[in-house]
């Protein structure tokens, strides 16, 4: 992998991981909704490359996204940071872009102290459940599974649990 560190541009293959512009948001919107993750609105995408860019990234093939991660760093948990979705184009699914994704938001933040990555994922989701489990793996450290929103605390009858997958410490 090649890195350019004035432009926070990776390469790997034909695609670019990059830190996403407000630009990047309506595609990434876009993704969500031709998918089968939960469609968040099109601000929120818009806000995420705004305000969060630093913990955010995008992958892009001839300058067309193809995958994205968006994530934060809690307040209150500095040493964390925390994914809130990942989205791969079904043009790329099965090439493990999703873990290149998050491999390169970890190399990000490995200045900022961070030492754990964290993600909720439904009991069912089993194919985030392996891809966090991959990246524990792939990192050499653990990955601790806990509840995190019972089933209850969501209005209606329409969203499962959410499990907390708490990876780390990276950076041994």
């Amino acid at each position: 992998m090649e890195t350019n560190t004035n432009s926070n541009v990776s390469t790997m293959d034909a695609l670019t991981f990059e830190k996403p512009k407000v630009e990047d948001g309506a595609d990434m919107w876009e993704l969500v909704k031709n998918s089968t993750l939960d469609l968040n609105s099109s601000y929120k995408y818009i806000m995420m490359c705004e305000f969060f860019a630093e913990t955010c990234v995008v992958a892009k093939e001839k300058d067309e996204l193809v995958g994205f991660v968006t994530a934060f760093i809690p307040p209150e948990k500095q040493d964390t940071v925390f994914v809130w979705q990942v989205g791969v184009d079904p043009s790329q699914r099965g090439k493990g872009l999703a873990s290149r994704l998050i491999n390169d938001l970890v190399q990000r933040v490995s200045d900022k102290n961070v030492e754990y990555l964290e993600a909720t994922v439904t009991p069912s989701n089993e194919a985030s459940q392996a891809l966090f489990k991959k990246v524990a793996r792939t990192h050499e450290t653990n990955c601790e599974v806990s509840e995190c929103f019972a089933e209850d605390l969501f209005p209606g009858d329409e969203h499962e649990a959410e499990l907390t997958f708490r990876i780390g410490p990276l950076n041994q």
